[in-house]
């Protein structure tokens, strides 16, 4: 076991062993996530003990012989070909979709929501990196429309959503509210009946403030999903929550620091 990861490891504690759906990966470097419904592809959800690594050196923890692509990310919906996305000066994007076979795409965060999404029928697979403004931009139907024009279907695909921020501990604004509800479908419904829709799968909850809401922003990406093509028993969410989770995890909502951890997945063709 690699040093400094020890107490979030032991095979004693519940962080290891009660996530149902979930994963521990151990390697000569170190622990990272996988969630079950993706065991066909080679991925990782990585944590902040891995922190000073990056894709580069990552990528070899995943899968050997691999190239890898990562986009400098700036909170838009935009989502790229991983062939655009292969070296410095990074492109900016949230997203990438492989366009190839033997690609590790890379996305990170420190409270957003890393998104993986793979298509068993073809190979192909995608990653984003999903805060509210990702969502309310409608940045996973847009990496599926990519995935659909290659020529996967949106029912076959497989999607993963990370370690991120709870909703108990993601107090927002109204107005940020009804941005992420206005967008969970493609045709939105007034914006009562959003919000409305959102509360109802649990996704957001009133806060005791006045015109301030809780926030349960993968409850909010797995509604979208739904509404995109991707039933409920196609989608895992780790129940993990960046916030509560300081040893395994950076956040940027607990510690105003910026330090963030990475996740990828590689493309089988």
């Amino acid at each position: 076991m690699a040093e400094g990861l020890e107490p979030p490891f032991q095979k004693t504690d519940a962080t290891f062993n009660t996530l149902p759906g979930w994963t521990w990966v151990g390697t000569y470097g170190g622990y990272y996530l996988q969630a079950d419904l993706l065991q066909d592809f080679e991925h990782g959800f990585f944590t902040r003990l891995w922190q000073g690594r990056e894709p580069a050196e990552l990528a070899a923890f995943v899968s050997a012989g691999v190239s890898v692509h990562r986009p400098r990310q700036v909170h838009s919906a935009l989502v790229l070909p991983a062939s655009a996305a292969t070296a410095e000066p990074w492109p900016e994007a949230d997203g990438l979709v492989s366009d190839g076979g033997g690609q590790t795409l890379w996305v990170c965060g420190a409270d957003c929501t890393p998104v993986l999404l793979a298509d068993p029928a073809s190979g192909r697979v995608a990653a984003c990196h999903a805060g509210w403004r990702g969502v309310a931009g409608r940045i996973l139907p847009a990496a599926i429309e990519r995935m659909a024009a290659a020529g996967s279907d949106p029912a076959d695909l497989l999607v993963a959503l990370g370690p991120a921020v709870s909703g108990a501990r993601y107090p927002v604004e109204r107005w940020v509210s009804l941005e992420v509800a206005a967008s969970l479908r493609p045709d939105p419904l007034e914006p009562d009946g959003a919000l409305a829709e959102l509360i109802e799968a649990g996704g957001l909850v009133v806060d005791a403030e006045p015109e301030r809401d809780r926030l349960d922003i993968r409850a909010a990406i797995r509604l979208q999903l739904s509404h995109s093509g991707v039933t409920p028993d196609r989608c895992s969410s780790c129940p993990l929550c960046t916030v509560d989770e300081e040893t395994l995890f950076h956040s940027w909502r607990r510690d105003r620091r910026k330090a963030v951890q990475w996740s990828g997945i590689v493309s089988q063709a």
